[in-house]
């Protein structure tokens, strides 16, 4: 049984390390981010970051950990995460990051599957996906369990976000959890608290098959104003060769 709880746009960013102009590589990534921006309810855009720099490997079912970096209305709200950032080191001097550059978008769907829930996309861009999705894990369709860490619950040494970087969750949400340290992502307003911690696990290639979705439909429903061209205003600086052709840049 599945029940869908979300959909939308989905919307997968790079950014490169420090003082890297030119990525080639993985090796030159510093940051894989990931844009959710729902079609239906409060319908705000929510910036993620993936700990390991790329998704989960599905053959693998990896578990990787990722957190809410960011919620906002407007996608002109995420400029000041998204936009280079210069800034001055005692050893090194100036030093300057390069914009986050897309890389792949298309359509999601959260979805309650049994007792755990979906992270499910395929893309609509680039049309022949190449080394950038590849090196990042970027499937063209892909499914993977997502699951939230109790803010309340220790992480091992290491791992996850500072206990004073950690989401305040409402009372309502909190409850969720109970005494677990993980629970499902249900309701999907646990991705409106900057903070929430996620565990992302590989499920799927044929997500519409596993998880009877039609995800080729979601795709049609996108919208062609996209969060993209709208962070371009103004902005020809920005490398659209990832998104487009499927080339790092």
């Amino acid at each position: 049984m599945t029940e869908v709880l979300e959909d939308g746009d989905i919307y997968f960013l790079y950014r490169p390390r420090v003082a890297d102009e030119r990525v080639e590589s993985l090796t030159e990534v510093q940051r894989l981010l990931v844009v959710l921006r729902p079609w239906r309810g409060r319908r705000q855009l929510r910036l993620l970051v993936v700990g390991r720099k790329r998704l989960p490997d599905v053959e693998e079912h990896d578990r990787f950990w990722a957190f809410v970096a960011a919620v906002a209305r407007r996608p002109q709200q995420l400029h000041e995460a998204l936009e280079p950032r210069e800034y001055a080191t005692r050893t090194r001097g100036a030093r300057r990051q390069e914009a986050a550059r897309p890389v792949a978008e298309g359509a999601y769907v959260l979805a309650r599957h049994t007792d755990h829930t979906h992270l499910a996309y395929q893309l609509e861009l680039p049309r022949r996906p190449g080394p950038p999705q590849h090196d990042l894990q970027i499937e063209p369709e892909a499914s993977h369990i997502v699951t939230v860490k109790n803010p309340r619950a220790p992480s091992p040494p290491g791992v996850g976000l500072r206990e004073a970087d950690r989401a305040r969750l409402p009372a309502e949400l909190q409850q969720r959890f109970g005494d677990r340290r993980f629970a499902p992502l249900d309701p999907p307003a646990f991705l409106d608290q900057p903070g929430v911690e996620l565990v992302l696990i590989g499920a799927a290639h044929d997500a519409s098959t596993e998880l009877d979705v039609d995800l080729d439909a979601e795709v049609e429903r996108a919208a062609r104003d996209t969060v993209f061209e709208e962070l371009r205003i103004g902005r020809a600086e920005r490398p659209t060769e990832p998104l487009f052709a499927g080339q790092w840049r």
